[in-house]
């Protein structure tokens, strides 16, 4: 066990890869992130039906933007990952849904996007922009730009929520969320020291770089001062949040 622990985490990973096996990913979040299921149904609920453009930025292995497609039966999505692994991962799980045709993969760092590059790839006028697990690799500074970008490029009354970790109040909180996520992975069949194995070593690439956590006032006050008419807090348990707002 020793050993396969050492050669897991010797795997250089991009930050939000998280395992150094990409097919062990959407089991494994489920052990690690409690909730995380709810955490993203909520987020989708907050989504128009009648969306015809989303951004998934961060996009990983497909699952919100598969959540989305079935909640949006005339959306497309455009998927924006910067690993390679994810979007074939991704790509080969929309591959086996009738959804295929409504979602388009893009390689690219949003952290680019935010500085002005990508325009024509990615386009604009998006009716919702999402992300889940994504930004907190970003600097508060490049959160801000980030969240500047994305208010720019969505139409009147379009939104974005955002499915991340965030930085607890207070030390005491952060002690009991460390233990609820222990009884969390426990009753998935795992154990926190047994999932941790699995991950591989991550290391800063582009824009993005270790666990880079704001609290969610800091969340809430950067979506007011970027122009979103409308912010709020649909979920959170402990260290996740659900939240956004409309512009």
């Amino acid at each position: 066990m020793q050993m396969e622990t050492t050669m897991n985490q010797s795997k250089t990973i991009y930050p939000g890869e998280v395992f150094a096996d990409t097919k062990l990913f959407d089991r494994g979040i489920r052990q690690l992130i409690p909730h995380y299921d709810l955490m993203l149904d909520t987020l989708v609920a907050c989504v128009s039906i009648d969306a015809h453009r989303i951004l998934d930025l961060g996009c990983g292995t497909g699952e919100l933007s598969l959540k989305l497609l079935k909640h949006c039966p005339n959306a497309k999505v455009m998927a924006v990952d910067y690993s390679p692994r994810m979007l074939e991962m991704a790509k080969s799980k929309l591959e086996k849904t009738e959804f295929l045709e409504r979602i388009r993969f893009i390689q690219g760092d949003f952290g680019a996007w935010a500085n002005g590059d990508m325009k024509k790839e990615i386009g604009t006028n998006f009716d919702a922009c999402v992300s889940s697990l994504a930004i907190h690799h970003l600097t508060d500074e490049m959160k801000y730009q980030l969240l500047t970008c994305i208010g720019k490029n969505l139409r009147n009354g379009g939104c974005f929520w955002n499915a991340d970790p965030i930085l607890q109040e207070s030390p005491q909180l952060q002690d009991i969320y460390g233990r609820l996520r222990e009884q969390w992975t426990i009753s998935q069949g795992s154990t926190i020291t047994k999932v941790r194995s699995q991950m591989g070593n991550s290391q800063a690439q582009g824009h993005s770089g270790q666990d880079r956590l704001a609290t969610l006032e800091t969340h809430l006050t950067m979506l007011s001062s970027v122009g979103f008419k409308t912010v709020a807090v649909p979920w959170r348990f402990f260290g996740l949040a659900v939240f956004g707002g409309w512009v």
